[in-house]
C-alpha cells in the first residue's frame, strides 16, 4: 500500500515541466492569437459597413467616391483585377461639348438626372 502523505509538504527546486498553469508567459501566445482574430474581424466589419464586399470579387466593377476633410475628391474604380484612383481637381475642362441634361439633388440627398429634350430621340419625359 502506498503512503498518501508522500506528496504533502514536498519542497525542492521547481523543474521546468512543473510550472504548468503558473507560467507567466503562457498568456502571451493567447493574446497574440486574440489580436489576430480581432484585426480580421475589424477588417470584415469595415468591408461590410462600407458595403465594399465587391472589392473581393475578381469579376466585379466597383466605383467609390471619397471626399477628404480638406474638400478633395478621389474616385476609386475597380474593374476586374485592376484598381485605379483619380483625384478630382477644381479645374474646369476646356473644349467643345454638348449639354446632356440636368441633375437635381432632392431634400433626402438622392440625385435625379433629367435628360435634355430632343437629344438622341428622347424628349426627356420618357414619353414616346
Amino acid at each position: 500500500m502506498r503512503r498518501a502523505g508522500r506528496f504533502i509538504g514536498r519542497s525542492g527546486p521547481i523543474r521546468q515541466g512543473d510550472l504548468g498553469d503558473n507560467d507567466p508567459l503562457s498568456g502571451v501566445a493567447n493574446l497574440f492569437d486574440l489580436g489576430l482574430v480581432f484585426m480580421i474581424g475589424l477588417m470584415l466589419m469595415l468591408l461590410t459597413a462600407l458595403r465594399l464586399q465587391d472589392l473581393m470579387d475578381p469579376d466585379s466593377t466597383v466605383t467609390v467616391t471619397k471626399e477628404t476633410s480638406k474638400g478633395e475628391i478621389e474616385i476609386i474604380t475597380k474593374k476586374g483585377r485592376r484598381i485605379r484612383a483619380v483625384k478630382v481637381t477644381g479645374k474646369r475642362g476646356k473644349g467643345l461639348g454638348t449639354r446632356l441634361g440636368t441633375a437635381y439633388r432632392l431634400e433626402d440627398g438622392t440625385m435625379i438626372y433629367v435628360p435634355e429634350p430632343g437629344r438622341d430621340g428622347e424628349d426627356g419625359g420618357g414619353r414616346p
